[in-house]
């Protein structure tokens, strides 16, 4: 993913927003030739990104260990009207844009249907997912036998990532009365647009 210096996600932010959405789309290359791709949610180890699909899930029976994949995660984002700048009103040579964060990991796939590693992949998830609510539930609430036929009916894929290309495009190559401004217009927007206004003004405060 092309990333412009000043649009560079730094680390801490990255993970939070991955930590935060909690999934991810996977890309990966179909028998045919061309992209097939599924919304995941997902635990991020070290260098690993842990998914499963469903086995119904024609995705995975073109997958053999090696594959390439993308795995895409994508936080707030939100148009921005010229109307914002400063020089719209003086020269109106101004554009509208897009402002965005996504996370490109790319890498190679393992796929794996071990009864007992693909318990533990879901017990981790649902770990994270459970951890911040007040009566957290665990795979093990439910009977063995159970969870036993529902492992049956999934497939782990590991993303063994090789790459991670992390870009945050919120106007910083705008001036501080443009940046402001652009903050004060998406603040009266949707529940979308406040979100990267909060996210531009975390950056203005350095945080």
């Amino acid at each position: 993913m092309w990333t412009p210096p000043y649009n560079v996600m730094a680390d801490d932010e990255l993970r939070r927003t991955v930590l935060e959405v909690g999934s991810a789309e996977l890309v990966t290359v179909g028998a045919d030739g061309f992209p097939v791709a599924s919304r995941l949610p997902m635990v991020w180890r070290d260098d690993r990104l842990l998914f499963h699909l469903a086995v119904a899930n024609p995705q995975w029976r073109d997958l053999t260990d090696g594959s390439p994949a993308l795995a895409v995660v994508t936080g707030p984002e939100a148009y921005v009207t010229p109307r914002w700048y400063a020089g719209k009103q003086l020269h109106g040579r101004e554009v509208p844009t897009w402002n965005y964060s996504a996370i490109h990991f790319r890498g190679r796939v393992e796929v794996y249907r071990d009864p007992e590693r693909l318990r533990a992949a879901v017990s981790e998830l649902t770990d994270l997912q459970e951890a911040a609510r007040p009566d957290p539930w665990a795979v093990g609430d439910a009977p063995d036998s159970f969870v036993d036929q529902m492992v049956k009916a999934i497939v782990g894929i590991d993303l063994v990532v090789e790459q991670i290309s992390a870009r945050a495009k919120r106007s910083q190559n705008r001036t501080l009365e443009d940046r402001r401004s652009v903050i004060d217009g998406l603040s009266a927007g949707t529940s979308r647009e406040r979100q990267m206004a909060e996210a531009m003004t975390r950056d203005l405060e350095g945080r």
